[in-house]
């Protein structure tokens, strides 16, 4: 079985300030790009950095760690790599193991080209080992919902000098020395235990211990929350705004509470109430913009709950606070 020895390019050549780019003072030196690349994130300059996620984030990017991001739905798992990737100018993918992804999808699979005006069958390599092999923080989305003829794929390059082995090709790959390994998940590993994540599945505790960083990552603070609101949404910036932005936020964090209990099975997102402002300066009316940004998204039977949220929150609000000038 041959083995393939890449010629390393595209190494960190700078180190990255923590306190810099993250507001946070950490003894932790990360190695980092000096330059944005290809598959380099987009900043977001209003995103809001959890301190224990971002540092245990940095961890897997500085000492080659592989780190799982577990917390609910909405509270920005995926995002937080993907922002902490774009300051170190770090190229990131983000693949979703849902139901659909399959062996073949990630390690590749024979193709018909042409070479020479003939058909000719050539093996084309799928995203893990071209991550693999390259400068890539691979993100798994959703880790927890594998398959697990995928997982037992994953398993192998979990270990940090793992080599992955190319059945099809009689090839061994060794990892490129800046390739990175994190994912997501709504769970530890341990199934849907609360009912909450149909789908998820158990992961084997052989698996789960080759994850060596794992971090909780929660909701935000009702008043991080609100700054963020008003950061995105600059008709929000001002205090009538930030009264109204402070009414929609306990209207998240009520369904947040009934999602948890499980009184509901839609969970408002701090995504999903920033789109709700982003459509009340739109449409200049928060209950409606309410209805179309995520009642409409709710359960028959459960929207007389989400309404009572929402009139709860603003019922006792000057009537000019429900539209936007």
């Amino acid at each position: 079985m041959a083995k393939i020895k890449s010629d390393y390019n595209n190494l960190p050549n700078t180190q990255a300030s923590v306190s810099k780019l993250f507001g946070f003072e950490s003894k932790l030196s990360v190695p980092a790009y000096k330059e944005p690349s290809e598959h380099v994130p987009d900043i977001d300059d209003n995103y809001l950095f959890d301190r224990d996620t971002t540092l245990a984030i940095l961890a897997g990017f500085a000492h080659n760690r592989r780190v799982m991001i577990q917390g609910y739905h909405g509270t920005g798992k995926s995002t937080h790599i993907e922002q902490v990737a774009a300051r170190l100018n770090w190229p990131c993918i983000r693949i979703n193991l849902d139901s659909h992804i399959s062996r073949i999808d990630l390690i590749g699979k024979d193709a018909i080209v042409i070479r020479d005006d003939l058909q000719v069958t050539e093996f084309q390599e799928g995203i893990l080992p071209w991550a693999f092999q390259n400068n890539i923080a691979l993100v798994f989305d959703e880790y927890d919902a594998g398959r697990p003829d995928v997982m037992f794929i994953i398993q192998r390059i979990l270990e940090s000098e793992g080599k992955m082995t190319l059945l099809d090709q009689n090839k061994v790959i060794s990892p490129h020395p800046a390739f990175r390994l994190f994912s997501t998940a709504n769970t530890v590993g341990l199934g849907d235990t609360t009912g909450l994540y149909h789908g998820t599945q158990q992961i084997n505790q052989g698996q789960m211990d080759r994850w060596s960083i794992v971090s909780s990552l929660n909701y935000l603070s009702e008043e991080n929350e609100i700054q963020i609101i008003q950061s995105k949404v600059k008709s929000l910036n001002n205090e009538e705004g930030g009264k109204l932005a402070s009414s929609m936020v306990k209207v998240a964090e009520l369904s947040r509470k009934g999602f948890i209990s499980g009184d509901i099975s839609t969970v408002m997102s701090p995504r999903t109430v920033i789109t709700w402002a982003e459509n009340s300066e739109i449409f200049s009316d928060i209950e409606y913009a309410f209805r179309l940004t995520f009642l409409n998204k709710c359960d028959e039977t459960e929207k007389t709950i989400v309404e009572e949220y929402f009139q709860r929150c603003f019922s006792e609000k000057n009537e000019s606070l429900n539209t936007l000038d």
